[in-house]
Parts: structure tokens; C-alpha cells; sequence
């Protein structure tokens, strides 16, 4: 085979070309004016809208936490409940944002609605709820969601799936109707201190209302985009 012939065939993967990626937002615009005066009837608002879009998981949030240290970590939860005292969402009190949050009580939240060009963030302290609380959501949840919690020590390394699978299997038999609700399980309540509504505009001149607790109430600011 002649030179000529002959060529190295370089199968690294290429990253794609991002600059160009980009879409137009157009929405309404979102004015002072148009707010509820409370930022949970605001969010239960957006919620009910984004549903009416036929969103999938609308209830998805991206949850971010720090350690004591000032790591950072983010990772998609969903929401479980929210009122006027905040927003729910359960895990195992063990897994890296159950530290997370046992050493440094704060964390935000995202809800990325792409489709209708919506955003809402929420920045807050978060408390544990009530063992009740927890039993009482736990007791709701499909049987194998409930086995799955026992089985999985979130976070931890496991050497195989298989392993994984095994104690799966094993605490169903164990449990065949009525899985108990773990001690290292529970829910965790985000209390608002800032809630965000983002909604993209063209040329990138969004609009961004913020709503902050002040000791009076709450205050709506507008954001630079």
C-alpha cells in the first residue's frame, strides 16, 4: 500500500459547534402589574400554565446545594408540595445533598419550563419535615418506589448493578405488601427568601421579576437580563 493509500483515521469525538446554537424567545411581556402580590400564588399560576402546555414533569426541578466547605451540586429533583411555607421534595437523608444540607441548611431551586420560555428560581433555608410528613407522602408512593428507597444507599458506590439488583430483590421478599418508611428517608421544606420569574424576550432583553422577603413583606424588584 502506497502512501497515497494509506490514512490514519482519527475517531476522536468532536465537540459540536456551539456558538450558533441559538433560539428566539417571545412572549408576552411580564409586567410589575401583572404579578400576584404573593410569589406562591404567582408560582401556582405558571405551574397551572405550564400543565395546560402538556409540559413533561413540570414538577422537575433542578435542586442545587453547597457543602460546609462551598462545593457546590446540582442535580433534577422533583417537587412533591408547596404553600405558602415552601417547597417539598424528598430523598434519602444520606445521599450527597441529604449532607449537603445537614451541613449548610440553604439551597436553590430551578424550574427550566424551555417550551413556553419560562424560568422560575427560588433561593432559600431548608428544614427537614416531620417524621409524620414523611411517613404520611412515603405510605402514598408506588410499592416498588417504596422498596427502591430501602434498596438504594443513595449516592454510595456500588460495584455492580447486579449488587444493586440482589438487594433489590431481597427486601421485596422481605416486604412483599408494605415497605416502612426508612429512618434515612424524609422529606426536606425550601423556605423562600428570593423567588425569580423569568420570562424570555426578544434580543435577549428578558424579562426578570424578583420577589424578595423583607421583614414588612415581600418586595418585587426588576432584574437587569
Amino acid at each position: 500500500m502506497s502512501a497515497q493509500e494509506y490514512r490514519l483515521v482519527d475517531a476522536t469525538p468532536r465537540p459540536p459547534m456551539l456558538a450558533g446554537l441559538r433560539r428566539t424567545y417571545e412572549g408576552e411581556p411580564l409586567l410589575e402589574s401583572d404579578l400576584a402580590p404573593d410569589p406562591v400564588d404567582q408560582f401556582t399560576t405558571w405551574f397551572q400554565d405550564a400543565l395546560d402546555a402538556g409540559l413533561p414533569e413540570p414538577n422537575a426541578m433542578v435542586l442545587a446545594t453547597a457543602s460546609a466547605g462551598g462545593r457546590p451540586s446540582a442535580r433534577t429533583v422533583l417537587l412533591k408540595g408547596y404553600d405558602e411555607r415552601g417547597f417539598v421534595f424528598y430523598t434519602n437523608y444520606e445521599s450527597r445533598k441529604g449532607r449537603d444540607l445537614a451541613e449548610n441548611p440553604r439551597a436553590s431551586l430551578l424550574f427550566p419550563w424551555h417550551p413556553v420560555r419560562r424560568q422560575v428560581r427560588v433561593e432559600g433555608t431548608v428544614t427537614r419535615l416531620s417524621h409524620e410528613e414523611s411517613a404520611e407522602y412515603f405510605s402514598s408512593r408506588p410499592y416498588g418506589s417504596r422498596v427502591g428507597a430501602w434498596a438504594s444507599r443513595q449516592s454510595a458506590v456500588v460495584r455492580s448493578r447486579e449488587e444493586l439488583d440482589a438487594r433489590y430483590e431481597e427486601l421485596a421478599a422481605r416486604w412483599p405488601e408494605d415497605p416502612p418508611v426508612p429512618d434515612f428517608w424524609g422529606g426536606f421544606r425550601v423556605h423562600p427568601i428570593e423567588v425569580e420569574f423569568w420570562q424570555g424576550q426578544l434580543d435577549r432583553m428578558h424579562d426578570r421579576l424578583r420577589y424578595r422577603r423583607t421583614r414588612p413583606g415581600w418586595v418585587i424588584e426588576r432584574l437587569a437580563p
